[in-house]
């Protein structure tokens, strides 16, 4: 098949699954969270999420298969972000946080020497690469997201998704670098708190089941 023809069965195949009412629903949906995450402003949302769906048919050609759609789509948006967060003008107002998360309480994590709680141990994970390949993983990880503080699911997501530098983010959210890497810390914590509770330590019950 030649070249010419790949970019056409590309665009056809990204035309076709755009086309699908309830698939574009359900992944509009699902990017308009995310950006509304990061911009913290429903039209800037709005719009970067349409930039992407724009982008993803005129360049549908590359897309290629080599990438799940989903990733690839992501991909586009998460560029789209980057662009807000770095050259527009800055729109996020940190007293519409509803509490100050630096004070946070994490003393059933730790005891007061500093060690693990005997119950909140880190355990292993046996598999994890293989766990983020399955799609109920990130159902999981989406609702441990949803139980972070605002600011720390924020700049996780700034730093770990959309790959923007600590000083970008510092900037952006008006935090100090070592305040930063504070709430990064406690979200990494919560997160894996949350997904050994929901994800690892309940599917090693459901293969202890006969």
């Amino acid at each position: 098949m030649s070249a010419n023809s790949n970019r056409q069965e590309n665009t056809k195949q990204v035309g076709n699954l755009l086309a699908d009412a309830a698939f574009l629903q359900d992944i509009r949906r699902q990017m308009l969270r995310f950006a509304t995450l990061q911009l913290n402003d429903a039209s800037q949302a709005e719009d970067a999420v349409q930039e992407a769906l724009i982008g993803a048919m005129k360049n549908a050609a590359s897309f290629g298969g080599r990438a799940a759609f989903k990733t690839w789509m992501f991909a586009i948006l998460k560029n789209k972000i980057a662009d807000v967060l770095r050259y527009k003008q800055r729109m996020v107002n940190i007293g519409s946080f509803a509490h100050d998360e630096d004070d946070e309480d994490l003393s059933e994590l730790f005891d007061r020497k500093g060690f693990w709680q005997v119950d909140e141990r880190p355990v292993a994970w046996g598999n994890p690469v293989a766990s983020m390949r399955e799609s109920q993983f990130w159902v999981v990880f989406e609702a441990c997201l949803d139980n972070l503080p605002p600011k720390q699911a924020r700049v996780f997501m700034m730093r770990e998704f959309v790959e923007l530098d600590a000083d970008e983010i510092c900037a952006e959210v008006e935090l100090t670098t070592s305040n930063l890497h504070v709430l990064l810390h406690r979200a990494r914590l919560r997160l894996r708190e949350c997904l050994e509770n929901k994800w690892v330590l309940q599917g090693e019950k459901n293969d202890e089941l006969p």
